[in-house]
């Protein structure tokens, strides 16, 4: 193996100490961040002989060009600042979620007077109640729904709730008590929002005490209009009951994690055990695991989902042996408060416990293999038929389509879309903002949008998400449009030399296939494999150019005087509005009375009041 002299260098000066490392390639992106009790001793086995190493440190050492170290005091802050890193770079030996963009919560408002129930992708520590996350939001919806149908707290945005008034839908339907209207005790309500806590933990017989206690009472002052509603949610909670299985009999809080390899994935599942009932279950995929040890894929799960975790109980059981499990059991214990245990079970019920997640895991992964193969024998399908109907001389696996969204011109954007191999290839998809163009020329926009994407190799491209080289032309090109849309396509193709690739303009009315000089339109087969994947693609390509553009738009009427105004920043423009209600609302105040909201002094006050009255 050859070491690159500077690194041989660098290791000299690796201090003995916890710490966390960073591998680079050549192009300075990070590949591997790891930690370690002792920098000097981990990083300079990496660079030793590789004999006894495995294929994934092979083949990662071969990539390392640079590497850089944090040291940490102890190996829980190297712990905690390796699972920031990882997820901040997504480094490509690393040991991921396969779909780690955001995971939804069960949010309750505790921050608010009169908390309210919410779906959030964003855990915050603002002294509200989290609990997930969870990989299915129609999951939590369903969960939702039960909650509003037992315990009818609000689930409307705080905005809406702030304007009061008149009951709205749900409330009129008993799915939610009316805080806004006035009409339900502030005490009332409170015992709702515990009760829905309550029942998240898992703590369905400690709810259904309460609830049948405050039934008789009801019954007692003769309020049995009231405690006919108690009595309803007292068999809706009974009937969850029913349904949880009772696994340990010490009624204990647990979760038994367990896992299942394929020959390409990996599945995770994890069980949710509370006061001793099975009270649900998840599972997770797991990407980078190849010729990784199974102990390691259950500390990388470990770190990455208690890391985002809303709820941690004393005791994980786990399925596999992990290096480092008195660190992560220090980490964990920390994030908790209270003391946590890792246990891996050998016998008796916690093993048999292990052994029924490994089973589900098992049939998850199965079921997902067997979707993955159906898919890809369609998407073959589609790209062999395709290839038939339109003559290509090569499979088009990889397709890009183009479209154009603007509304009379204004705030015009370009979309380009990428599939390879049948499959949206999403890390490949840009956007562009038209820049050369003045009012609704969609022709021109579109010539503008193929002439950045065809730069000559090696010029800076930047669409609106960031650059990318374009490296890798299209087998084929899809134009969202008629005649008209491919002939200004093909006109820039052969300007920047890309004429050789095909292309077709899709017209949506009758989904006919147009190509440059030819007077007949191509017709696919209705049903067909292939108009199928053309369509997608083609609405793909318009989903992301009217999202882009409908968040330009919603940007641009977000603009108000006050962004023009030097010194009124986000904060203090969001405290403005919200104390005098709208720009007019502050046009209207005196400088005094601006000078009450937080963070304004005189001198901007008068600023403020002379570019309104300007």
């Amino acid at each position: 193996m050859i070491v690159v002299k500077h690194l041989e260098e660098k290791l000299q000066w690796v201090p003995d100490r916890p710490g966390v490392y960073l591998m680079r390639d050549d192009g300075g992106e990070v590949i591997y961040v790891g930690k370690a009790s002792s920098l000097k001793a981990r990083l300079r086995s990496y660079f030793g002989s590789l004999a006894n190493q495995g294929a994934k440190v092979q083949s990662m050492v071969s990539h390392i060009r640079d590497f850089e170290y944090i040291v940490t005091d102890t190996e829980i802050e190297a712990l905690i600042l390796e699972y920031n890193l990882i997820k901040k770079h997504r480094p490509r030996y690393n040991v991921m979620f396969r779909d780690d963009k955001s995971y939804p919560y069960l949010k309750v408002s505790l921050n608010a007077d009169w908390p309210g129930m919410s779906v959030t992708r964003i855990m915050s520590k603002d002294g509200a109640r989290y609990f997930g996350p969870y990989t299915r939001v129609g999951a939590l919806n369903d969960t939702v729904r039960l909650l509003r149908r037992i315990f009818p707290i609000r689930t409307c945005k705080e905005s809406v709730f702030a304007r009061g008034g008149r009951a709205c839908l749900n409330a009129h339907i008993k799915r939610c008590m009316g805080p806004c209207t006035g009409e339900v005790k502030h005490d009332e309500y409170m015992e709702a929002v515990k009760e829905v806590i309550l029942f998240m933990e898992g703590r369905q017989d400690d709810v259904l005490r309460r609830l049948k206690r405050r039934m008789e009472e009801a019954s007692s002052n003769l309020h049995f209009e009231r405690a006919a509603e108690l009595r309803d949610q007292v068999r809706a909670v009974e009937a969850v009951l029913e349904k949880q299985k009772i696994v340990s009999p010490d009624g204990g809080d647990q979760d038994v994690i367990a896992l299942a390899r394929g020959a390409s994935e990996t599945c995770v599942q994890v069980f949710f055990i509370r006061q001793g009932k099975l009270v649900g279950r998840d599972h997770f995929f797991l990407d980078r695991n190849d010729h990784v040890s199974r102990g390691e894929v259950m500390a990388a799960f470990l770190k990455q989902y208690y890391g985002r975790a809303a709820e941690i109980p004393p005791e994980i059981i786990i399925s596999e042996s992990i290096e480092d499990r008195e660190t992560i059991v220090g980490w964990l214990s920390e994030m908790r408060g209270k003391k946590v245990r890792i246990h891996i079970p050998k016998r008796g019920r916690k093993l048999q416990l292990v052994k029924m997640a490994a089973e589900n895991a098992l049939m998850e992964l199965r079921e997902y293999e067997e979707d993955l193969h159906k898919k890809k024998m369609s998407a073959e399908k589609s790209l062999l038929e395709l290839q038939e109907h339109l003559g290509l001389g090569r499979l088009p696996l990889r397709i890009e389509c183009y479209d154009i969204s603007n509304i009379s011109g204004a705030n015009a954007v370009g979309s380009m879309v990428v599939f390879e191999k049948g499959v949206p290839k999403k890390s490949q998809y840009r956007r562009f903002k038209i820049r050369t163009v003045s009012g609704p020329d969609d022709y021109a926009s579109l010539q503008e949008v193929l002439k950045r994407r065809f730069k000559p190799a090696g010029s800076s491209q930047k669409g609106e998400e960031g650059a990318g080289d374009f490296a890798n032309l299209p087998d084929l090109i899809v134009i969202d449009g008629g005649k008209g849309q491919l002939s200004a396509a093909r006109e820039v193709m052969r300007e920047m030399g890309v004429e050789q690739i095909p292309a077709y303009g899709l017209a949506k009315r009758q989904e006919e296939l147009f190509a440059a000089g030819e007077p007949v339109p191509i017709k696919l087969p209705r049903g067909s494999q292939s108009l199928m994947l053309l369509q997608r693609i083609r609405d793909e390509a318009h989903r992301f150019a009217v999202t882009y553009h409908r968040h330009l738009r919603s940007a641009e009427a977000k603009k108000s005087i006050l962004d023009d105004i030097p010194g009124v920043g986000p904060k203090k423009k969001r405290a403005l509005l919200r104390r005098f209600g709208s720009v007019e609302g502050i046009r209207q105040a005196s400088v005094d009375e601006i000078r009450e909201v937080k963070g304004i002094n005189r001198e901007l006050a008068e600023k403020i009041c002379w570019y309104l009255e300007g």
